[in-house]
């Protein structure tokens, strides 16, 4: 044997795996085992309430910041009718005419140019209130009534109302230029109080209330400007401390209702404070009504009855008042307060009928 021959190579056997056994496609397959579905389990009440309650309050934010941004482009005419606040124009009607009182006999042309003073102090007005709404659009919205107002809900954009204080100006422009030469400062003078006051004099206690008293005396004095009268100071001293009574009701009113944030003038104000102001000036008031009445008032000779009659009501007027202010804790609206209170129209309507009895009797005989 050649040992030095190499043997031969082993031969290496693969292992072929079988091919598959076709499927048998006429067989059914085995059903899969699906455990049954458990029902749903509710949420507790509390997330329950919880998920509706963030729903909803989701959709109403975007429904409402939808709604805003869509009027903010075309606000409509009765939100800049809201932001003139009509329902403020009866002090005009309640003060200007006044000075009639003093004016005999009456004429046409003195109802007439009393209509003239109360359009221009009516315009003037307006637009002090939308420019105070537009300086006080931020803290309107921190008061619970006060954000519900045109400028600080968003159905006014701060656009508008500037465009609309402009048409404002224009129209008062025209009032002053077609009146009278130079008799219409009291209503300048009321508009620069007016500026003052917003521009941070609102701010300032005591004068606040003093500035938005004096804001009617000067109504009174454009009434009597413009129909030729002369103008009592006790009525003067009367209507003055008579608003002055209903501005500091009013920040009473406010202490009670909202935050001092609203009005940072409160902060000079305590409760205790504001009742004896406000009973102080109610004492003032009937006695310079009363001292008007003696001195001053135009009235038919034999009248001194039916004033001396009239002085209760005064009395019961301004108690009644007191009474709306410091019992029902109202006074947050005056006007409201005054011409919506069932006692005080009835008052008011006796008044007025005892105040045209002496004004209208005929003269009595010599």
């Amino acid at each position: 044997m050649d040992i030095t021959r190499s043997s031969p190579a082993p031969v290496r056997v693969v292992a072929v795996p079988p091919e598959p056994e076709p499927a048998d496609l006429t067989a059914l397959p085995e059903p899969i085992a699906v455990e049954p579905l458990q029902p749903l389990q509710p949420l507790p009440a509390t997330a329950a309430t919880a998920t509706t309650s963030a729903i909803t309050t989701t959709a109403t934010t975007s429904a409402t910041a939808t709604d805003v941004r869509g009027r903010r482009g075309r606000p409509r005419p009765r939100d800049l009718l809201a932001l003139l606040r009509p329902g403020q124009w009866v002090k005009n009607l309640a003060v200007v005419p006044l000075a009639l009182l003093d004016t005999h006999p009456w004429g046409a042309a003195a109802f007439l140019r009393t209509g003239w003073a109360v359009l221009g102090f009516t315009l003037a007005s307006a637009l002090v209130y939308v420019v105070n709404d537009l300086a006080d659009r931020e803290r309107d919205r921190l008061h619970p009534v006060k954000r519900h107002r045109p400028i600080a809900s968003g159905r006014v954009s701060t656009l508008a109302a500037i465009v609309l204080t402009g048409a404002l100006a224009l129209a008062l422009t025209g009032w002053a230029v077609a009146g009278p030469a130079w008799q219409w400062w009291p209503t300048a003078l009321y508009l620069a109080l007016s500026l003052a006051y917003s521009q941070g004099l609102k701010h300032v206690p005591l004068v606040d209330a003093f500035i938005v008293a004096t804001g009617f005396v000067l109504r009174l004095v454009q009434g009597a400007l413009l129909i030729g009268a002369q103008m009592s100071e006790w009525l003067a001293l009367c209507v003055f401390s008579l608003c002055l009574m209903l501005a500091l009701g009013k920040r009473r009113h406010e202490m009670t209702a909202a935050s001092r944030a609203h009005r940072p003038a409160l902060r000079g104000y305590t409760l205790a404070f504001l009742d004896h102001l406000v009973v102080l000036v109610a004492v003032l008031t009937a006695v310079s009504y009363v001292l008007y009445l003696r001195d001053d008032a135009s009235l038919a000779a034999g009248a001194s009855l039916v004033t001396l009659l009239s002085a209760p009501c005064a009395v019961f007027g301004l108690a009644r008042y007191l009474q709306l202010l410091l019992v029902e804790e109202g006074g947050g609206n005056p006007v409201h307060v005054l011409f919506r209170d069932r006692a005080t129209l009835v008052n008011a309507a006796l008044w007025a009928v005892l105040v045209a009895l002496a004004l209208l009797l005929p003269q009595s005989p010599a």
